[in-house]
């Protein structure tokens, strides 16, 4: 798909179905189709259905401490969204009073089309204004793409932790940019 245009906007409550769709599908092109992880059935359905369902993204939609954009097409399709809120990764110089950058995805068929870069500059500007000092985000350990992608925004590595999909554990890292 070659995307000739597309609008960054603030995610609304009326996107919620989308969006919830788009978040299923960006996490299983990446993580299932694209890096073939062996997440146990149940445990990827049940974390499927509690990350990516409906009611969790209308309550990060209705969070005020956090914030969520989203890209689209001219027709209305979302091709990518970031979502941003205060730190919670386990890292011993984090707080709740930084920013992290928890999600930045587009599906496959629109990557490689400057959508990323997009929403990481409005993502990372609402954060330095909203929450002055380091900015923090967990990226996989397997994905060296993403890894170059936020070293070029300045993100050094600092810390490693776990990130729990049932009986699954990934191996993550942290990222930080100051």
């Amino acid at each position: 798909m070659a995307v000739s245009s597309f609008t960054i906007r603030p995610a609304v409550p009326d996107d919620v179905a989308a969006l919830s769709a788009l978040k299923l599908t960006a996490f299983r092109e990446t993580f299932l189709d694209g890096f073939a992880i062996p997440y146990p059935p149940a445990d990827l359905a049940l974390f499927e259905a509690y990350s990516y369902g409906p009611a969790t993204v209308a309550a990060e939609l209705a969070d005020p401490a956090h914030a969520t954009w989203v890209a689209e097409t001219a027709d209305g399709q979302l091709l990518a969204y970031a979502h941003v809120g205060p730190c919670k990764l386990p890292h011993p110089q984090a707080s709740a009073a930084q920013g992290e950058l928890y999600q930045l995805y587009a599906i496959n068929a629109a990557q490689g089309q400057g959508i990323g870069r997009a929403l990481m500059d409005v993502a990372l500007g609402w954060l330095e204004e909203r929450m002055p000092g380091p900015v923090w985000l967990g990226v996989w350990s397997g994905n060296d793409r993403a890894q170059a992608v936020y070293a070029k925004y300045g993100f050094l590595k600092v810390g490693d932790y776990g990130f729990v999909v049932g009986s699954w554990t990934d191996a993550e890292y942290i990222y930080r940019r100051e």
